[in-house]
């Protein structure tokens, strides 16, 4: 089951909840009983073992950018 952050406006705490995905909007109480929460935009990280190979760099020797690391008017 998903876990979702949420931080108490009145006390300021953040807590954790495990609920359904269905659910993650519902409203949630903080652990000291306040109502006044907000549900936290959280990041997840994925792991693995597999990585991708670095782009090769374009003509002009890369460098990134908008343009490919050339100038943009």
């Amino acid at each position: 089951m998903p876990r979702y952050e949420y931080r108490c406006r009145t006390c300021g705490d953040t807590f954790e909840l495990s609920r359904p995905m269905a659910q993650s909007s519902d409203p949630a109480a903080c652990p000291s009983g306040h109502d006044d929460t907000v549900k936290l935009l959280s990041t997840v990280a994925v792991g693995g073992s597999a990585s991708a190979p670095a782009p090769a760099p374009g003509p002009g020797g890369g460098g990134g950018g908008c343009c490919g690391g050339g100038c943009c008017g």
